[in-house]
């Protein structure tokens, strides 16, 4: 099946979000810095927090790659990364050059950093970034912390200017929003603010759980359809983690079904497989009714009932699947009233 953000399956809370999304999404989607590249030098993917606490410049970053060494404070950032750029932007910085993967055109951004940029970035590709516009950029530092963690993609980039990649157990865009924003804090020499952000967002979550305890325990199904298919969503996703933290289940059924990708597909005779307290369903290259009005998952019990949702709002998808510091607050505004209204049917 085709998705956005897809992330390898991972315990949650640890590093998430995808590259099948890439696929699925976009398909149709003079070395002047210094860094270590020693696989001895790099510690586990949590440890990106030790060089945020460094503080104060040269500030060290723990990547896959080896630890990488920011000497001053960058001025010119290239962000690289799925949602790189937008975390800047919430760490006070101004990209001069970024990709936009989902698309969102523009200034290669959701809604909720519309106005965040003083001057509009050079667009850069994604899965294939154009490296002599990057280096026409002369930057002091490029970001590709959510990424595929091609070892080529790496060597290259780090030739143009220091490089922050994927972290040890990142590959495939397996990174977490909070692990993402410590990082790129850390390489901004902002490490504090990036602890700020995340403490605050990680209370807008444990506020809405509170303001809705009937989402505790309650079994939920994130699926999609594509032209290929129906899909259902797996732990080590942007969308589980997201739900997991007001205090959904994921689909046991899905979940029992799980293996190393981020879902899994679903065919028509086995749409049943939706059912849950709640059933939430994105349309991905197709439009929403081909979801809502489909015969079959009419017939769905969670969806006869009225317990399902399918959404037709771009912005909410593209905050899913984006899970960024700056989108995961946008879904939370925008998502949790439906789920309530849901729930509660």
């Amino acid at each position: 099946m085709n998705a956005s953000a897809p992330r390898a399956r991972r315990p949650r809370r640890t590093p998430l979000l995808a590259a099948g999304a890439v696929a699925a999404l976009l398909v149709g989607l003079s070395a002047c810095g210094s860094s270590g590249d020693s696989d001895s030098s790099a510690s586990s993917a949590s440890s990106a927090s030790e060089g945020a606490s460094a503080g104060a410049f040269p500030a060290k970053v723990a990547t896959k790659f080896g630890e990488v060494t920011v000497d001053k404070q960058p001025e010119r950032i290239v962000a690289l990364g799925w949602g790189d750029a937008e975390t800047v932007l919430a760490l006070g910085g101004q990209p001069v050059g970024a990709s936009d993967w989902l698309p969102f055109g523009g200034e290669g951004v959701g809604p909720w950093a519309k106005g965040m940029y003083d001057k509009k970035p050079e667009l850069i590709g994604t899965m294939e970034p154009e490296f002599e516009k990057i280096a026409s950029l002369q930057p002091d530092l490029i970001l590709d912390t959510k990424s595929s963690g091609d070892q080529t993609r790496y060597d290259t980039l780090k030739k143009i200017a220091p490089t922050v990649g994927v972290p040890k157990g990142g590959d495939q865009y397996k990174l977490s929003w909070e692990q993402q924003t410590t990082m790129i804090a850390a390489a901004m020499g902002v490490p504090e603010k990036g602890e700020k952000l995340i403490a605050e967002t990680e209370k807008k979550f444990e506020a809405a759980a509170k303001a809705h305890p009937e989402f505790k325990g309650r079994t939920i199904t994130l699926g999609s359809r594509t032209s290929e298919g129906f899909g259902v969503y797996v732990g080590g996703t942007g969308r589980v983690d997201f739900v997991e933290r007001l205090g959904f289940e994921n689909n046991p059924e899905a979940e029992a079904k799980a293996g190393e990708s981020f879902s899994v597909p679903v065919s028509k005779e086995n749409l049943d497989m939706l059912d849950a307290d709640l059933t939430v369903m994105a349309p991905i290259g197709i439009p929403a009714t081909d979801i809502s009005g489909d015969p079959l998952y009419k017939a769905v019990p969670s969806v006869k009932t009225g317990n399902a949702l399918v959404f037709d709002d771009k912005d909410i998808s593209q905050a899913f699947a984006t899970d960024s510091v700056l989108s995961v607050s946008y879904a939370l505004e925008k998502v949790v009233p439906l789920f309530a209204e849901k729930v509660a049917k």
